[in-house]
C-alpha cells in the first residue's frame, strides 16, 4: 500500500469518528448485545483501504471503555482491523457490496464472542457460551452492517463530495 500523509490524514480521521460515535451512543455500543453504529464506518476500507488502520485505533480507544477490559482492547481491535482489512481486499476486486458488510459480522462474532465467553462464563461451558455470546454479536453488527452500512456503501459514492474524497485520496 502507498502510504502518504494523505492517508495517514484519512484514516485518522475515521478512527476518530469510530471512536467518538462508539463512545457517544455507550448504552448500546458494549456488552453482548451492542448496536455499535459506529461498525457501519467498517465500510470505508471497501473505497478507502487506509482507513482499515484508523479503525484499528478508533477502536482501540473505544474498547478502553469496555467492560472486557484490556482483552476487548487488544482482540476487539484486532478483530475490527481484520475484518476492514478483509473489506479493503473485496473493495480493490470490485467484490459485491452486500458481502463487503458480512467480514465484522462473522470476525466479530466469533473473536468477540470468545472474548466475551472467556471473561464472563464459567470455562466449562465455553464453547456454549461463546455460540452465544457470538450469536449476540454477531446480530449486532448484522443490524450496524446491514441497516446503516449496506446504504451507505451505495448511496455515498452518488455523492459529489464522495467523488471529490476519492480523488483526493487516489493522488496521494
Amino acid at each position: 500500500m502507498n502510504i502518504s500523509v494523505r492517508k495517514i490524514a484519512y484514516a485518522a480521521v475515521v478512527g476518530a469518528a469510530y471512536a467518538a460515535l462508539t463512545m457517544l451512543m455507550a448504552p448500546i455500543s458494549y456488552g453482548n448485545l451492542q448496536i455499535r453504529l459506529s461498525e457501519a464506518l467498517c465500510i470505508l476500507p471497501y473505497f478507502f483501504p487506509s482507513t482499515a488502520w484508523g479503525l484499528f485505533v478508533g477502536c482501540a480507544l473505544a474498547n478502553l471503555m469496555s467492560t472486557a477490559g484490556i482483552l476487548d482492547v487488544i482482540f476487539g481491535s484486532l478483530a475490527t482491523l481484520i475484518a476492514c482489512l478483509i473489506t479493503a481486499w473485496l473493495g480493490k476486486r470490485h467484490g459485491p457490496k452486500p458481502l463487503a458488510c458480512l467480514p465484522p459480522v462473522v470476525v466479530n462474532g466469533v473473536i468477540i464472542g470468545a472474548v466475551l465467553a472467556w471473561m464472563f462464563a464459567p470455562h466449562e461451558i465455553f464453547w456454549e457460551s461463546m455460540l452465544i455470546f457470538g450469536l449476540e454479536v454477531a446480530g449486532g453488527e448484522i443490524i450496524a452492517m446491514y441497516a446503516v452500512g449496506l446504504p451507505l456503501l451505495y448511496l455515498l459514492p452518488k455523492a459529489r463530495f464522495f467523488s471529490i474524497m476519492r480523488a483526493f485520496y487516489a493522488k496521494g
